[in-house]
């Protein structure tokens, strides 16, 4: 809101009607908006919509209007489509996980460290079984989890999950590996049963399982280290993702902004999104609550302002840039096979309705509508 404020009070005739929304649903939600061609005139998007929505020409290009030029090629491409821009991230970040150090000394277990393994971790996890208090588990059950087996399979140097030209990439192997581990920590009490583990809700007081004490570690990206510690201050520490034949993590950019088509202010609205990512005044009042920005001058000038927690995350980001893997957002048109289908097994896997098998060849199934 804070840098709302302040456009508006450098231009007093721009003012904002905000709408506020976890992201849980929202995607549904903004759909139906632009179906019913009522739609916000600047829109928050991931990565992996861009191109659904640019193709359905639900956005507007953005040059001429935004200036790009300061961005980096690798980020600007992720909210292209045909090679046009219709959508800018706002910041970029990494993957890794977070972890509870206190909990982690009662336990007598030495804390992570960058460059640390999957094996590392699975070790990690088996030797927390015997000293975990009742009601208290290692991490989450992560078996059906896209985005954690992603980096997985990633790690094994198996390539991505689905591949750019739109084809399932799901390595079976690797797959039955990361699955009936799981199934087996799950069996020992090292991860939660399915109905508490399902219970999780990120940076709610009450339903986030790390900051109820339920879980030491889970999984986060490096800008999301000052909300859990808004929570319980100098708790919680970052580190790489685990790697294995290759690294596990990558730099992902963090939330888009774009223009709808059906806007009535498109000149307005890209006059604040090119001030939003290139104005040093909103990157020194932004800092990295939307990760590193991505106008490389502005990255640079913020660093002066920065908090013990922003520099921790900037610390995990530049760690993982050295050798981090490629992000991808998908092919075009997976949307609801990241958002539905997958869900749908990973829940079946928690409560035990299907095996790992079973669930690999349930994914394989689903992955035929959408292929090209």
């Amino acid at each position: 809101m804070s840098v709302l404020r302040l456009y508006t009070q450098k231009f007093p005739n721009i003012t904002f009607e905000p709408e506020y929304s976890g992201l849980e649903g929202y995607l549904d939600k903004i759909n139906t908006q632009a179906l019913a061609k009522n739609p916000p005139d600047i829109v928050q998007l991931d990565a992996g919509w861009i191109s659904d929505w640019a193709s359905r020409q639900i956005l507007i290009p953005l040059d001429p209007g935004v200036n790009l030029s300061k961005v980096d090629q690798k980020l600007l491409s992720s909210g292209q489509y045909k090679g046009i821009s219709y959508a800018v991230p706002l910041g970029s970040v990494a993957y890794g996980m977070i972890y509870d150090r206190s909990a982690l000394e009662k336990l007598g277990i030495e804390a992570p460290q960058n460059g640390w393994t999957w094996d590392d971790f699975f070790q990690m996890a088996r030797e927390s079984k015997p000293k975990l208090p009742k009601g208290v588990y290692f991490t989450k059950d992560f078996a059906g989890d896209y985005f954690a087996y992603s980096a997985f399979q990633y790690s094994k140097g198996k390539d991505k999950v689905m591949t750019d030209g739109g084809k399932f990439n799901v390595d079976e192997n690797t797959f039955l590996e990361w699955t009936q581990t799981f199934e087996q920590m799950r069996k020992d009490g090292i991860v939660p049963p399915p109905e508490i583990n399902l219970s999780d809700k990120e940076f709610d007081p009450g339903l986030d399982l790390m900051v109820a004490g339920k879980i030491t570690m889970r999984m986060s990206f490096s800008n999301n280290l000052g909300g859990w510690d808004s929570l319980k201050r100098g708790t919680y520490a970052l580190v790489t993702m685990p790697r294995s034949q290759q690294a596990g993590g990558w730099l992902k950019p963090s939330m888009f902004f774009g223009v709808s088509s059906g806007s009535s202010y498109p000149k307005e609205a890209k006059r604040f999104i090119d001030w939003f990512i290139n104005d040093p005044e909103a990157g020194a009042l932004l800092k990295t609550v939307r990760g590193l920005p991505v106008n490389r001058e502005i990255a640079a000038s913020i660093e002066k302002y920065m908090s013990e927690i922003d520099k921790a995350g900037l610390s995990m980001f530049y760690t993982t840039l050295t050798n981090g893997q490629t992000y991808s957002p998908g092919p075009n048109g997976w949307i609801n096979y990241v958002d539905r289908d997958w869900p749908l097994v990973r829940d079946q896997l928690s409560f035990g309705k299907i095996t790992p098998k079973e669930a690999f060849e349930q994914l394989k199934a689903a992955a035929h509508k959408y292929e090209k």
